[in-house]
């Protein structure tokens, strides 16, 4: 696991200097270790868009908030991400907006995805391309 720490927040510095504040920030090998699947896996499910990944200086970066411990990632993360999309954000954007407090769901986006508010974070989603 490679962490960025700036006052015990750990975050990423995106291309335009905005710091995008995570619990951490995994590796590929790490992630596939958490998930208990091969490199090549990890590798595909970014390449298919089941996880989101942002390179920062060679380095492909996953914000841990997608990986939980329990060996799978959420089924319909993929789908959150095409909409996304098709909205027409680009990653650093969906980055954004998943890590940007939202006071309705009691927090940021990516802290509800795995919780009871899952389908209101892809409703919202979807309301962005109205």
């Amino acid at each position: 696991m490679v962490t960025f720490t700036k006052a015990s927040v750990r975050f990423l510095i995106m291309p335009d200097e905005q710091l995008i504040s995570s619990n951490e920030w995994l590796t590929v090998p790490a992630v596939a270790q958490r998930l208990n699947v091969r490199i090549t896996r990890v590798h595909r499910m970014i390449a298919e868009g089941e996880l989101f990944a942002l390179r920062r200086d060679g380095v492909v970066y996953i914000p841990g908030e997608l990986v939980p411990t329990d060996e799978h990632v959420a089924a319909h993360l993929a789908g959150l991400f095409i909409v996304l999309r098709d909205d027409g954000f680009s990653r650093e954007e969906m980055l954004r907006w998943l890590f940007t407090p939202d006071e309705s769901l009691g927090g940021k986006p990516v802290d509800a995805l795995y919780g009871p508010k899952a389908r209101e974070v892809k409703r919202r989603a979807q309301a962005l391309a109205l």
